[in-house]
């Protein structure tokens, strides 16, 4: 609590004690440019200390940044994107570094958009430069629909057929495939593909089925199993196939979260990874680093993809073209070649 708790200290009462003028007073807590960082920490802090009733249009965060982004995640099946999924966490720090590099804050919004008007509200009403939607969800054509608006945003995501908006994220047919013909190349005849209805699995689950048709490998619809990207969905999944019998002796998963939870199963079963069934996943997230077997998986750069992002929002002029990353398939122990 500062010293004078009664809300009724001005402008003036601040000019006074910082020694200027009012409209400096006046410009510092509304971090204009023109304003020393200095004379703004100092009129902050008496403004702080003698309990300054700040106006809603004054800057939420630390002054002196030159700009700032907030960081919104659609809901998905549901429910808003959970921000301790392990990739979301990498690329949320990706994302971070790069706007620090730039002396730009980042805010995560408590907003979960399901529909237009959300966007819209999560888009016209911060003080933010712009928004980075972390995932698409089921939103495609709202964002097309945002994109003829003025509101100043990018999508994490996949690029889809007609889209008029910018959208950043990996080659996931390319990634999908890549595992896939991996496991072809080991000798794997019946492989699985875990993953969910999102415009990114399936973009994934394409790369799949397109090169197990080059590998002459069957598409069995009993070995496309729709998981989320959770470990306990992933491990349900595979328990219930290795009850049932379902023969497989491979596996990719749209995400090393989901590569995971289905290796916890198979341990379970009592399957070795990778002698009865070869696993890779997809993100490279720190996990896959560190479990046993290590995983292969197919890399996302997501420090590029942090840079990306901030620059769509901060780089004013710069033309808003979709890209899409290069992945790398990252081979561990769980292939077993």
């Amino acid at each position: 609590m500062g010293s004078n708790s009664n809300n009724n200290t001005t402008l003036q009462d601040l000019a006074t004690l910082a020694g200027v003028s009012v409209s400096t007073v006046s410009r510092a807590l509304n971090d204009h440019p023109l304003i020393s960082t200095r004379t703004k920490q100092r009129v902050w802090a008496l403004a702080r200390d003698h309990d300054y009733p700040f106006k809603p249009t004054m800057p939420a965060g630390p002054i002196g940044a030159v700009g700032s982004i907030a960081i919104v995640t659609p809901v998905m099946r549901g429910r808003p994107l959970p921000l301790s999924h392990p990739f979301f966490l990498e690329l949320l720090a990706n994302i971070g570094e790069a706007a620090r590099e730039r002396d730009c804050d980042f805010t995560v919004s408590h907003t979960a958009p399901t529909s237009f008007d959300d966007l819209i509200v999560a888009t016209t009403t911060s003080r933010a430069d712009g928004v980075i939607f972390l995932g698409q969800s089921m939103l495609h054509e709202e964002f097309n629909r945002l994109a003829k608006t003025n509101a100043r945003f990018v999508v994490w995501g996949a690029q889809l057929p007609g889209q008029r908006y910018c959208s950043i994220g990996s080659d996931n047919l390319l990634g999908g495939g890549r595992a896939t013909r991996h496991l072809a190349r080991l000798g794997r005849k019946r492989i699985l593909f875990l993953g969910g209805s999102d415009p990114e699995a399936l973009q994934r689950r394409r790369g799949y089925l397109e090169a197990l048709a080059e590998s002459g490998l069957d598409a069995d619809p009993e070995r496309i199993v729709s998981v989320e990207f959770e470990l306990e969905s992933a491990d349900a999944a595979v328990s219930g196939l290795l009850r049932r019998g379902v023969a497989f002796d491979g596996i990719v998963a749209a995400s090393d979260l989901i590569a995971l939870g289905a290796m916890q199963a198979l341990r379970r079963g009592g399957k070795s990874v990778p002698d009865d069934v070869s696993v890779v996943g997809y993100d490279d997230m720190l996990l896959s680093r560190l479990s046993t077997p290590t995983l292969s998986t197919v890399r996302q750069d997501t420090f590029a993809a942090g840079r990306l992002l901030v620059s769509r929002i901060m780089d004013k002029d710069e033309h808003q073209e979709s890209k899409r990353l290069p992945t790398e398939l990252i081979v561990r122990e769980s292939c077993g070649g």
